[in-house]
């Protein structure tokens, strides 16, 4: 972590889970939940507060009731990932000088990666990992720009951010972004040997 500078996370985990067909941020792989694996990550990588922004009916997984993770709950996620987006970084004391934006279905997240895209912050007001052209969470941004989500309506995150405004990103090369868990299926191939 860079001195004198404040990293928190907002973990996006509001989803209603249609395509899962049951809240997936409490499906398990390799003994944990999503959330867990997902949360250990920024953990690991020393972000702090951790926001976790849930749907209203969704229940604190047993293994998540540690203080130190904020629990955010979002009464309208049908209203789509930027009110999630507002909802978290609100969430974020005034200290905190920029927010990790993590997904709450990408279990394959590593500390590592969460890490880069920290040390690249400070040149420009946003920081994403970049694979094969594409930026993808984990995605930085500093509290001076928190304004731009604002913007934002619907289902739409920062990725339409990054794209708008390419002047204000700094990009870190990554081998392949963690995959998305959207259906059974998908948790399925992640659990396969």
């Amino acid at each position: 972590m860079k001195a004198d500078r404040s990293f928190g996370a907002v973990v996006l985990a509001a989803g209603t889970s249609r395509r899962f067909g049951s809240p997936k941020q409490l499906a398990v792989v390799d003994g944990r939940t999503l959330l867990e694996h997902v949360i250990g990550a920024a953990r690991a990588a020393h972000l702090e507060p951790v926001v976790v922004v849930v749907p209203v009916w969704l229940s604190r997984p047993a293994g998540l009731d540690d203080k130190s993770v904020h629990w955010v709950r979002n009464p309208f996620p049908e209203r789509g990932m930027s009110l999630s987006l507002r909802l978290g970084l609100g969430a974020l004391g005034p200290d905190t000088s920029a927010a990790l934006i993590l997904l709450g279905d990408q279990p394959g997240i590593q500390a590592a990666t969460i890490t880069a895209v920290v040390g690249a912050s400070g040149k420009r007001p946003m920081v994403a990992a970049s694979a094969d052209g594409v930026l993808a969470p984990p995605v930085l941004i500093e509290r001076t720009h928190f304004h731009l989500v604002d913007e934002l309506s619907g289902d739409v995150g920062l990725r339409h951010l990054l794209r708008g405004n390419p002047d204000l990103v700094t990009t870190v090369p990554v081998p392949a972004h963690p995959a998305d868990i959207d259906t059974p299926q998908d948790l399925g191939r992640l659990s396969d040997p």
